[in-house]
């Protein structure tokens, strides 16, 4: 056989094995043997051994996995990965719902409900229908890189069919079927190895093994549930659902389409009561605004898209006995009771240790040393308990007495009216407030100091070596290396894991600083919006609350940061040591005045921008985005499909109406 025609058989052997794997593994209707199709996997990888000129990252024969990863690096999502804002009682939705309405000006939505599956988020990137990247969820703003993991998984297309868009952004879950995991675990006994604890620790763990073969033995599946793309002609979520099965995808066949909030309080009902017979974990149900058009008008919060919800389903409780109490503190110095349990299997963990939440809560429990109580995770993650069993209580029981003091530093602790929790004010010599400021800076989503963790930080800070995360840049190596565990490596570890913090933007500088209330959304928009420490520093009140999304709470927190002098010498060091303080001057330059002192509502459908860029317009020319329309509405930015008792509101409160051409001639873009 000469190389022309070995090679033209390379590439029909390609396409015949991507057309099986998506019978086998998507379509489920296999339309030849295991043995067929391994002969002609074997075949195929001869050819590729033959011909490595010819290597295809999406060839099938990745499928099978091998190779080893050094380690996973950071990747940005180009469109965020937003969470979802969680509903626990059916009333939520009908209030979710008004607030839309009335928000969007519409008199009616329709939804696509889909069930919400319990496994590790992931971002697929496709470019002219090729698999280019696959990134974990991580921060919503980026994450791990997964790609050569992502690849081996055989629910997904490594090429799409049909018509789709040039570049698009595939959103879904990497899950492990009920099945399967039942099986990886007898198989574990069987080797006399540990069980799994649960599907989804499990699948998201698989995502991070570095050897692609061991991924590969994995019985991972895709779940497809969403797509962002700058061009696509799809008007709505289930015309993109059945769409992503032309291409390949593995859509599940239990969403639906639903006319009103009736009938989606009908399939949250069902699937409520049958979730127990599907081959997955699911914990509730995502309801989602279905035409495309109406989400834009929604727009998002910091956090989540006001368009889409999650209804969780009643968490799982179990009773275990309350053996004592324990007081966390926390880098901010407040105070959390945790209670001490008898280990008890719960949602798939064995779970020894439950929040108590505050003084409050355990007042209002009547809970006792000794008692039966009842406990459950709350949204499917953190353990808590919600109730004590009266009946089983023995007479000899006491109250818990709360701690009166620091149980770290033993200082007396304060409580603030109208806040439910202690504090420790000791927050320039509490050990613990002291190394948790110190650890949050240093974290992934901060400074991502590499070489440098909690036990270290210990280290450090018992040794006298540091007391604010400023101290951190002036260590040297002869002051490390005695310390225990350190050796010249893991000490030239830390140290260019310190100078390549140096190079982290303003925004991560800013979460970094521990400023309370300060989340990541949180910075990224008052480094966006103030452009430097110097300016943040100096603002005002009015100043603060002008920018979207930042309140009173937020406001009051980062003046009195900032109104600390101790805060503010350390902050001074860290931009002597040459972290980065301000906002790149290619961001600032294109800042301007032109909508300064305006506050404007976007409504309706653009053609030249899209929602979220018309908010980012306003803001880099000095305005402020408005969410509903009042007296204080400087004009409404008006595009198509814009809710009638919008612009009914708006002529009476006599607000005018822009649209997207005048407005782009206001801030001279035409």
């Amino acid at each position: 056989m000469d190389e022309l025609t070995e090679k033209k058989r390379l590439e029909a052997l390609r396409e015949e094995l991507h057309h099986h794997n998506h019978q086998y593994y998507v379509v489920d209707t296999p339309e030849i043997s295991d043995f067929e199709f391994d002969q002609k996997m074997r075949e195929l990888i001869s050819l590729e051994a033959k011909y490595p000129e010819w290597f295809d990252p999406n060839s099938p024969s990745v499928r099978v996995g091998g190779g080893l990863s050094q380690g996973f690096v950071s990747m940005a999502h180009r469109y965020r990965m937003y969470s979802l804002d969680n509903s626990y009682e059916l009333a939520d939705l009908t209030d979710w719902e008004e607030r839309n309405l009335k928000l969007a000006g519409q008199d009616s939505f329709s939804y696509v409900c889909e069930l919400k599956y319990d496994g590790a988020s992931i971002n697929l990137i496709y470019e002219d229908g090729k698999l280019i990247h696959a990134i974990t969820r991580g921060d919503g703003a980026e994450g791990d890189e997964v790609t050569a993991n992502i690849r081996t998984i055989k629910s997904i297309p490594l090429k799409l069919k049909g018509n789709h868009p040039k570049y698009m952004e595939i959103r879904g879950e990497i899950i492990i079927p009920h099945h399967e995991f039942d099986r990886m675990n007898q198989e574990r006994i069987a080797r006399g190895e540990e069980m799994y604890m649960n599907p989804r620790n499990t699948a998201s763990g698989s995502l991070k093994l570095l050897d692609t073969k061991q991924v590969a033995e994995r019985p991972l599946e895709c779940l497809v549930y969403g797509m962002a793309a700058a061009e696509s002609d799809l008007l709505d979520q289930e015309s993109f659902l059945i769409a992503a099965q032309t291409w390949g995808f593995k859509v599940p066949d239990t969403f639906a389409f639903c006319n009103n909030l009736s009938q989606v309080m009908d399939y949250v009902a069902h699937w409520g009561e049958k979730r127990q017979e599907l081959p997955y974990e699911t914990d509730g149900v995502v309801i989602k605004v279905s035409r495309k058009s109406q989400q834009e008008m929604l727009g998002y919060t910091a956090k989540s898209p006001r368009w889409a919800i999650a209804y969780k389903f009643p968490s799982q409780q179990v009773s275990t006995v309350l053996e004592g109490v324990v007081y966390q503190v926390g880098r901010t110095g407040a105070i959390t009771p945790v209670g001490q349990l008898t280990p008890v299997l719960l949602a798939g963990t064995m779970v020894k240790r439950a929040s108590l939440h505050n003084a409050d809560q355990i007042e209002l429990l009547d809970l006792r040393i000794g008692d039966r109580v009842f406990v459950e995770k709350g949204g499917e993650i953190i353990p808590k308990v919600i109730g004590v069993d009266l009946a089983s209580r023995m007479p000899e029981a006491q109250p818990i007495s709360f701690a009166h003091n620091c149980p770290d530093c033993g200082t007396a602790l304060v409580r603030v009216a109208g806040d439910a929790k202690h504090y420790c004010p000791n927050t320039w010599a509490c050990g613990v407030q002291i190394m948790g400021r110190i650890e949050h800076f240093i974290s992934r989503k901060a400074m991502d100091v590499q070489g440098l963790g909690a036990e270290t930080v210990a280290l450090l800070y018992h040794a006298g070596l540091v007391r604010t995360p400023a101290d951190l840049y002036q260590l040297r190596p002869e002051q490390v290396l005695p310390l225990e565990r350190m050796a010249d490596k893991s000490v030239a570890q830390l140290m260019l894991g310190l100078e390549e913090s140096k190079k982290q933007p303003f925004h991560k500088v800013l979460f970094a600083l521990g400023i309370r209330y300060v989340g990541e959304t949180v910075a990224r928009k008052l480094a966006s919006a103030f452009g430097s420490i110097s300016a943040l520093s100096s603002a005002t009140h009015e100043a603060l609350v002008s920018v979207d999304e930042i309140g009173d709470r937020i406001a009051e927190s980062v003046i009195s940061f900032f109104q600390d002098p101790r805060q503010m010498e350390w902050v001074q060091r860290l931009s002597d040591y040459g972290l980065c303080m301000e906002e790149l001057q290619l961001e600032q330059a294109e800042l301007t005045e032109l909508l300064s002192g305006k506050t404007i509502v976007i409504s309706g459908v653009f053609t030249q921008f899209s929602r979220d860029e018309a908010k980012e317009l306003i803001r880099i020319n000095g305005g402020k985005a408005g969410s509903s329309i009042s007296k204080k509405t400087s004009f409404v930015l008006a595009g198509t499909d814009m809710g009638p008792s919008k612009k009914t509101l708006a002529d009476s409160l006599g607000v005018p109406l822009i649209d997207e051409h005048e407005f782009l001639r206001m801030i001279q873009k035409v």
